[in-house]
């Protein structure tokens, strides 16, 4: 008797697994299609790099991506190798385009600025350029509050200067904890908290990366997604 009810609760010990497991997998499933509601947030796109490989820019499009932010440099020497395909493509599927740039703590801003002055085409109908600012892939330098202000401050005038617009802040919670760069410089704030609207910084954001899993026809493996604030 005491065998056979041993027997029993591992049985149903196992299809208790068996139905967490499965859970699992369609909660996955369901965090890799979604997305922000395009009733609330009805422009909406992705932002790429190599990383994404070959790009089928007009799939893309049809998933819904109106626009891309399409990393160009990063730091004072290093062009993403697929910038100059990816910049072109997408313009030629109607996807705005705007580009980014890795923005390293061990760099002088001003070498910085000229690796994407010299790599990013001025295009009038380009989206305003990004400077991506995160702790993640960033070098080990952390200099003071007021050197980094200061030293974004040149990168931006410079940058600006060439597109002939504002450019537009990306910052990590972690990076905005740490220096509170929305306070010490106005600019548009792209922040990221994944799939919770953003709750930090000095103002409202206007866009948010609410995705860095979603998975969209027309690119091989995961993707980040982003909203604009209506």
């Amino acid at each position: 008797m005491a065998v056979r009810t041993w027997k029993r609760r591992l049985g149903f010990a196992a299809l208790g697994l068996a139905a967490l497991g499965a859970l699992a997998g369609a909660l996955y499933n369901y965090a890799l299609q979604w997305r922000p509601s395009a009733k609330d947030y009805p422009l909406q796109g992705i932002d790429v790099s190599h990383h994404q490989g070959e790009i089928h820019w007009p799939s893309v499009r049809a998933a819904g991506a109106e626009f891309a932010y399409i990393k160009a440099t990063e730091g004072a020497d290093h062009r993403d190798t697929r910038f100059a395909e990816n910049w072109r493509q997408s313009a030629e599927a109607g996807v705005k385009h705007g580009a980014y740039h890795f923005y390293t703590l061990c760099r002088l801003a001003s070498d910085q600025a000229t690796n994407f002055i010299a790599t990013v085409p001025r295009e009038e109908e380009a989206l305003p350029p990004a400077v991506d600012l995160e702790f993640g892939g960033n070098c080990a330098a952390r200099p003071s509050r007021e050197v980094l202000i200061a030293e974004l401050k040149t990168f931006l005038e410079m940058i600006e200067a060439h597109a002939g617009k504002p450019a537009i802040l990306y910052v990590t919670a972690e990076f905005e904890e740490t220096y509170a760069v929305s306070r010490g410089i106005q600019r548009t704030l792209w922040l990221r908290r994944l799939f919770l609207p953003p709750n930090y910084g000095e103002r409202p954001w206007v866009m948010w990366q609410a995705s860095s899993i979603r998975r969209i026809e027309g690119i091989e493996g995961p993707v980040d997604w982003n909203v604009v604030h209506p």
